[in-house]
Parts: structure tokens; sequence; C-alpha cells
């Protein structure tokens, strides 16, 4: 396994999750990462991504000021924090990693998926 995403869970409308991705592979610090969400019934849609250096990120605009996604070269790991969170936040939640840019991971250029983490959000 590449990326190990962990962290899902119950929880209740307003209250905080974090996900945590883990990269096998040192490699994975040269790469763009993210993560997507697939609710039932719709296609996986893009969250969050980070760039390689960690000095850019972008958000769906659902989520904006909601969720912070975040990095840490050292452990090779990308973390998304989601606050404030929504019934219609309830996915499962994949990392991604793109060789070359967010833009290519959101325009479904994407080079690895994690496995997916459950997260739901009671009313």
């Amino acid at each position: 396994v590449q990326l190990q995403a962990s962290g899902g869970g119950l929880v209740q409308a307003g209250g905080s999750l974090r996900l945590s991705c883990a990269a096998s592979r040192r490699t994975f610090s040269r790469y763009a990462m993210g993560w997507f969400r697939q609710a039932p019934g719709k296609e996986r849609a893009f969250v969050a991504g980070i760039s390689a250096t960690g000095a850019t990120t972008d958000y769906a605009d659902s989520v904006k000021g909601r969720f912070t996604i975040s990095r840490d070269s050292a452990k090779i790991t990308v973390d998304q924090q989601m606050n404030s969170l929504k019934p219609e936040d309830t996915a499962v939640y994949y990392c991604a990693a793109d060789a070359q840019s967010i833009g290519t991971m959101r325009r479904g250029g994407t080079d690895y998926w994690g496995q997916g983490t459950q997260v739901t959000v009671s009313s």
C-alpha cells in the first residue's frame, strides 16, 4: 500500500475530524497530494490539494473555510483538518498523489490513490 489513509469516523454536525495519509515512499515528498471524496450515488470529487512544497493549497468551494490541508515532508504525511462538519460532508474520503500538480490532480490525472476512509456526519 503506497498511500495509507486513516482518521475517519462518525461525528455530529458541527464537529471535527482529522484525516491523515501516510506515504510509503520518500518520493512522494515531491508529489502534489490531496483528498477526494465520494458520496453514495455520486462521482468522486476533489476536496483539497497541496503542492509538493506545501506553499500552495486549493480547496473545493464547498469546504473552503472549514477544511485545512497540510503536509509534513519529514514524515511524508498529508493531513486534512475538517471543522464545522455538515451531513453533506458524509462520504468515503480518498488520499491522492500526483507527480505534476494540484491542477493535474483536480483534472483527473491522479497517479496514486489510497484506500478510502469513511466519514459520516449525523444531523
